[in-house]
């Protein structure tokens, strides 16, 4: 592989196949962060991830990012470009607005994992794993 990638290549992918990866690059950051708090059972570790990696908590995540002015424009733009994306299909558990925010975040951490700007995704990681008050190791 040869990452990163310049800024216009990257520009070049479509919103949908930044999502798709972007979607692996969001759950490692979860797995890692709930890997590194515990070692325990996998399917705990699968409860407390599915609270962090579902599209309703990405799109509160990603509301919050847009109101709090975390984001740059050129970030704003990338997430825009994959919240209005044509062919966003959202599962039977969320809403079409829920599914398209998630699909926005997704493309933001897919190009920027394109891009090699792994500091600025971990700030944006931390600032999502944060937004809401809700401990998710409260119950172990």
């Amino acid at each position: 592989m040869n990452l990163p990638l310049d800024h216009r290549t990257v520009n070049q992918y479509s919103p949908l196949t930044l999502s798709f990866l972007g979607d692996s690059v969001y759950e490692i950051y979860v797995r890692t962060k709930i890997v590194l708090y515990a070692n325990m059972p996998a399917n705990k570790l699968h409860s407390i991830a599915v609270k962090k990696v579902c599209a309703e908590y990405q799109a509160m995540a990603m509301n919050k990012l847009v109101e709090s002015g975390f984001l740059t424009e050129d970030e704003q733009y990338i997430a825009r470009r994959g919240k209005n994306a044509n062919g966003v299909s959202p599962p039977k558990h969320s809403t079409a607005t829920q599914y398209r925010l998630a699909t926005g975040l997704e493309c933001l951490f897919g190009f920027l994992h394109l891009e090699g700007k792994h500091e600025r995704l971990s700030e944006i990681f931390e600032f999502v794993w944060n937004c809401s008050e809700e401990d998710v190791f409260g119950s172990l």
